[in-house]
């Protein structure tokens, strides 16, 4: 943990210590989820020159009940072990730091694409469709025993993800997947210990989180992506997660990867504003000691530097622009030199 964390951590570094690529979903996989060539190519190209300092791959699912897409990786059976060492290697041969993010899309799946109803906290149709379902889908509202399953569906994964060699592992519960369903009073109408108040609504992070440490230990990272906003009446809001994070802190979290949206990585109505989900991040980076990432629209080398002067954040995402042109991070760092 101590050489990842000190590379990215705040304090006297520059900007070339905390460029971070986030994770975006290329559809590269094969159709069981391996990791393809095109996969490999894509994270090569992305990677080369050693410009980021930390790479999170692509949202994985971590059981067929919760593939969120056709063409998505997996990390849901012990056979992708020895596939994603291929990809750790191509990064770590780029002198950059890899995490894997791991994901259940609960009532965001495609029956089309998993083979059976989709599952949630509730039996409540998403706000979100996905990969062209149009139809309103009523999940399956999982129970106790189910919860659970998942809860270890989720430790096998985090421990294939440290065997294939990779940094760290990153909890995806945002953008409208199932442990942002749970955090979500959009989606989650329990009346159990799994719903109500934002503490019993974390309840699954905080088992997936410590389910997560036991398998893969002390000394490897574990981020959380939270998304800490809904944008949506009567969704999460930030005061829902200034309490969420701290827990999550407690829980043992090393990184707070904060974005927001519950239909996606978005804004409704947003300004176009570098660092869009700055006020999150502010917010948050007030009540917790761990260092917190940023992502959102940020385009300039000289906004992100701004954004890290200014406090919002101690990481710096970029993703959109590094999809777009993969010398970005180079043309950034020269630029700043």
């Amino acid at each position: 943990m101590a050489l990842l964390l000190e590379t990215l951590q705040a304090g006297s570094l520059s900007l070339s210590n905390r460029l971070v690529m986030p994770p975006m979903a290329t559809s590269k996989a094969e159709p069981d989820g391996k990791v393809s060539q095109a996969v490999l190519d894509y994270y090569e190209e992305k990677t080369k020159g050693g410009y980021l300092s930390l790479i999170i791959i692509e949202h994985s699912f971590i059981n067929q009940q919760g593939k969120a897409h056709k063409a998505q990786l997996s990390v849901a059976n012990d056979d992708m072990v020895e596939n994603l060492k291929k990809l750790a290697e191509v990064i770590h041969h780029n002198s950059s730091k890899g995490v894997m993010q791991i994901n259940h899309a609960g009532i965001a799946a495609v029956k089309e694409v998993i083979g059976t109803t989709p599952v949630g906290p509730s039996a409540v149709a998403s706000p979100r469709k996905m990969s062209g379902a149009m139809e309103v889908t009523i999940p399956h509202e999982l129970t106790k025993e189910e919860i659970a399953d998942i809860v270890v569906d989720f430790k096998n994964a985090a421990r294939r993800v440290k065997e294939a060699g990779f940094d760290g592992v990153e909890i995806h519960a945002a953008h409208g997947y199932l442990l942002s369903q749970f955090f979500s009073p959009l989606s989650n109408q329990r009346t159990d210990e799994y719903g109500g108040t934002v503490l019993n609504r974390i309840r699954l992070h905080l088992e997936v989180i410590k389910a997560v440490r036991e398998t893969v230990g002390e000394d490897f990272p574990i981020l959380l992506r939270l998304g800490a906003s809904d944008y949506m009446e009567g969704g999460v809001c930030i005061e829902d997660s200034v309490i969420a994070a701290q827990e999550i802190e407690k829980a043992g979290v090393n990184i707070l990867d904060i974005s927001g949206g519950f239909c996606g990585f978005t804004i409704p109505g947003g300004t176009g504003e570098q660092g869009f989900f700055a006020p999150l991040t502010d917010a948050i980076k007030k009540v917790v000691s761990i260092p917190v990432l940023l992502t959102g629209g940020i385009t300039q080398a000289e906004a992100a530097e701004q954004l890290l002067d200014d406090g919002k954040a101690d990481l710096i995402g970029v993703g959109r622009a590094v999809l777009n042109d993969s010398d970005w991070a180079k043309h950034a760092i020269e630029s700043i030199r």
